[in-house]
């Protein structure tokens, strides 16, 4: 008797696109992507772009685009949230998947890129990231980016791989242990590095961007990296504590010398009002900074406690269903 041997599962692999203001790079990024995964016929994607309250007209871009093609799922978020919370929406809905890459949609992240992404991860790699080689960016955000690894690097309590961002391929297993995490000031790639597993890097050469404009003005860096730094880290509340130490050393050698002039030579004592107003405003100055990384600490569990949804979502159209929230 014959046995007939069992039909292999195909593996499925997700894309998490997150999408702001991209009308003008929709198009030519799909196109792209298709190119891209057309030489893996033997795997099925989906492509999951997740609408992060865009003002242009990338929703309708994106539908259209669904309309053409049965694998493109979109999600569109009640208002924008931020670029980490839109992945998280994209990673949070494609649960189902083998391997999920997340990418932009801005074209500076090759869809090549992915597929050698996809080479490591059947490799048995469970975490693949893109770590940029070179770059194509203005000098002021390149300098600002190596003080940011730089900084984080000293400071955070696990180690996260320098010049590296979202652009990134992880294992469903992986994507379980991320999506458990439900902070509200997020940065993921601080999270896949927390979370562990067998994480690799894939050189790359960053492309400039297509078109339009970046979401990450000079404000959302600094609340990005404040993320990034409060968020693995309790080294600044640590420093406050080893520099009160510090002036207060500075304070008993400076009482000690004043006790030894007004001891051994009065005569030459001077009233150091000028030294006094200096240090008065100089203390005030060091506590307000103090207080002022207490209150960041302090905020981020307020923020937590109230527990509040991450996202909203106003439209999900994945597979045959397509839903609106009323």
């Amino acid at each position: 008797m014959s046995v007939t041997p069992e039909r292999s599962v195909r593996r499925k692999v997700a894309y998490v696109l997150p999408v702001y203001e991209e009308a003008e790079n929709i198009a030519v990024f799909h196109d792209a992507i298709l190119e891209a995964t057309a030489g893996r016929p033997d795997l099925d994607f989906e492509f999951v772009y997740v609408n992060d309250g865009s003002r242009d007209d990338s929703l309708d871009r994106l539908l259209a685009l669904r309309a053409d093609d049965p694998r493109v799922s979109v999600i569109s978020l009640s208002r924008n949230y931020g670029h980490q919370m839109a992945v998280t929406a994209g990673l949070d809905a494609v649960g189902d998947a083998d391997a999920v890459i997340i990418m932009d949609t801005d074209l500076q992240d090759p869809p090549r890129v992915s597929m050698e992404m996809i080479g490591m991860w059947e490799g048995g790699v469970d975490v693949v990231y893109a770590q940029r080689r070179s770059r194509q960016d203005s000098v002021f955000k390149r300098s600002t980016a190596w003080l940011f690894y730089w900084t984080l690097d000293r400071l955070a309590s696990i180690e996260i791989p320098r010049n590296v961002g979202d652009f990134r391929l992880m294992d469903r297993k992986v994507v379980a242990e991320v999506s458990r995490y439900r902070e509200h000031e997020r940065f993921l790639r601080g999270i896949v590095a927390h979370v562990g597993f067998r994480q690799e890097a894939l050189l790359f050469d960053r492309d400039q961007r297509h078109a339009g404009t970046t979401g990450y003005p000079l404000k959302k860096m600094l609340k990005f990296a404040a993320n990034g730094i409060l968020g693995f880290s309790t080294m600044p509340l640590r420093m406050i504590s080893r520099l009160g130490f510090a002036i207060s050393g500075i304070s008993l050698l400076l009482a000690l010398y004043v006790f030894g002039v007004r001891v051994l030579d009065p005569e030459s004592a001077v009233p150091g009002w000028a030294f006094l107003g200096v240090g008065m405003f100089l203390l005030s100055g060091l506590q307000l900074i103090m207080m002022g990384v207490i209150g960041s600490y302090l905020g981020r569990v307020y923020v937590e406690v109230q527990d509040r949804p991450l996202y909203s979502v106003a439209l999900a159209a994945r597979g045959d269903r397509r839903e609106e929230s009323r």
